[in-house]
């Protein structure tokens, strides 16, 4: 019986694989799939993810060893029998080569990526020949339904190390667009822009950060934007509507994809429906309340994925548990919990949230634009990238928010990063520390308005976004006592930052 249930899963496994990497034959067959995407598909992306995991417990040497240690027992088609895997308790407590098919690094074709480290120690992650080239489709495939050209320029702004989204990018791009492989170099993107001239549909590619700086870069040169269409495609972290609303009076749009270096980078990404969905939640109680509960004020990223490929689920906690469906994978990756917060919901029972009638045909005209079907993600990032103040959590989002939202200063920001800091009198304050862009000097009395600026609309965004912090506000005064400082680029807690590929939003030691 072991032996038929076995070679049963194998022929299924395979056949499926087989069948979903129909779609990536042709962008063109991609966006088909995309578009004609229904939730009754969801049972066999379940059904595939199941197989996959007990495939992976049967020819993965890690793998196996981690459901013993846990207690596992085997049950026909329930997936949530398999414990959840992390980057603490399986891939740092397992070496590269037992995480692998049969025990065995596929050596020919394959490439070793590095994440970024902006948690910690960056790690490897090796990826086959096979895999890259679903993820290189898969990308392609989107940017040609959200970017619909002929006459594609991509600008790739990302770090070309062997950071994963830089290179990948690169080669995924090329199959679609004429690439040019800039890295982060705002002086060489604007040399490329003039030299090649307005006669392209320009897509950078870049950290949402790094669209600012060249936003900024330009307009201070006097850049003719009027006489260029250039788009955004950004990834890494999170964008706040207020910084997209910052860059959108000079992009003609900005959208950002959604992936990890731990699983792909092509897990979900934005469409015009998720934009207007996302921009939506800000006004409309009763939709928020509808799909994210009446208690959440905070306003996620909001994404659509494809289950048939990437299969997530959320646990009990909310956080959001991936399995690629996929044979291709060299490291299967199966139930991982990368520790990001968010919900699932499929994409009729979406629109069918939308209360109001005239709301519900904004929604309908905005999904016509990309057409997709797909069910949607709404992510609110790790959960631990808080500081908690007088009873409420303060995330960087928020903070992002209340910085750019209509500051006519904003253009002298290039980061910004939070702490507790405790004082003599041994009461903690949260801490705003800004970087000014590397070729400002201020005197004392600017600093000192561009401190008040964005003092004033980050307590106004708190005040208005979260209700513990009105809470905490009215219960005690001293909540608003949020503390700002400037600081010179690359000086104090900016310092030995540059060579970051992530902007880090959080300095050691705040409470989180």
């Amino acid at each position: 019986m072991t032996f038929l249930r076995q070679w049963t899963l194998r022929f299924a496994s395979f056949s499926l694989t087989g069948l979903y990497t129909l779609h990536q034959v042709h962008p063109a067959v991609w966006r088909f799939m995309a578009r004609n995407y229904r939730p009754y598909m969801g049972r066999f992306a379940r059904l595939h993810a199941w197989m996959t995991c007990q495939f992976a417990a049967i020819d993965v040497p890690a793998y196996g060893d981690f459901l013993r240690r846990n207690g596992w027992r085997f049950r026909w088609f329930d997936l949530s029998s398999y414990p959840s895997t992390d980057k603490q308790s399986y891939v740092m407590a397992y070496p590269e080569a037992e995480r692998c098919w049969h025990g065995e690094i596929e050596i020919a074709g394959s490439v070793v990526d590095e994440s970024s480290g902006s948690s910690g120690q960056p790690f490897n992650w090796i990826r086959s020949r096979r895999e890259l080239r679903s993820v290189h489709k898969n990308l392609a495939g989107y940017a040609t339904m959200v970017f619909p050209s002929k006459r594609r320029f991509v600008i790739n702004a990302y770090s070309m190390g062997a950071w994963a989204t830089g290179t990948n990018t690169g080669i995924a791009m090329s199959t679609i667009a004429m690439v040019k492989n800039t890295g982060p170099d705002l002086q060489k993107i604007a040399d490329t822009l003039r030299y090649f001239g307005p006669g392209f549909e320009y897509i950078v590619t870049a950290y949402p950060p790094f669209l600012k700086h060249l936003r900024d870069k330009l307009d201070a040169e006097g850049f003719p934007w009027s006489e260029y269409r250039i788009s955004g495609l950004v990834g890494g972290e999170g964008m706040t509507e207020a910084l997209r609303d910052y860059l959108e009076e000079r992009f003609l749009k900005v959208r950002s994809g959604y992936g990890a270096s731990d699983l792909t980078i092509g897990i979900a990404g934005e469409t015009d429906f998720t934009v207007w969905v996302r921009r939506r939640l800000r006004t409309d109680a009763a939709l928020r309340a509808a799909l994210l509960g009446p208690d959440e004020h905070r306003l996620p990223m909001v994404f659509q994925y494809n289950p048939l490929e990437t299969y997530l689920e959320t646990n009990a906690d909310h956080e959001v548990i991936c399995t690629i469906n996929s044979t291709a994978v060299l490291t299967p990756k199966v139930r991982y919990n990368i520790g990001d917060e968010g919900r699932l919901i499929a994409y009729p029972d979406v629109l069918a949230a939308i209360g109001d009638p005239a709301a519900r045909l904004d929604a309908e005209r905005a999904a016509r634009t990309d057409r997709m079907r797909l069910p949607l993600l709404f992510l609110f990032g790790r959960k631990d990238s808080t500081i908690s103040y007088m009873g409420a959590n303060i995330y960087p989002q928020d903070v992002e928010y209340g910085l750019y939202a209509g500051n006519p200063l904003a253009h002298l920001l290039q980061s910004f990063c939070l702490e507790l800091e405790e004082h003599a009198d041994l009461e903690s304050r949260p801490v705003i520390n800004l970087q000014l862009r590397e070729d400002l000097a201020l005197g004392a009395d600017e600093r000192l308005a561009l401190a008040e600026t964005c003092r004033d609309g980050v307590l106004r965004y708190l005040s208005e976004a979260s209700r513990d912090f009105a809470e905490s506000l009215a219960e005690d005064p001293s909540a608003a006592d949020l503390r700002v400082k400037v600081h010179d680029y690359g000086t104090g807690p900016f310092a030995g930052t540059t060579t970051k590929i992530k902007n880090v939003y959080l300095v050691k030691g705040a409470t989180a």
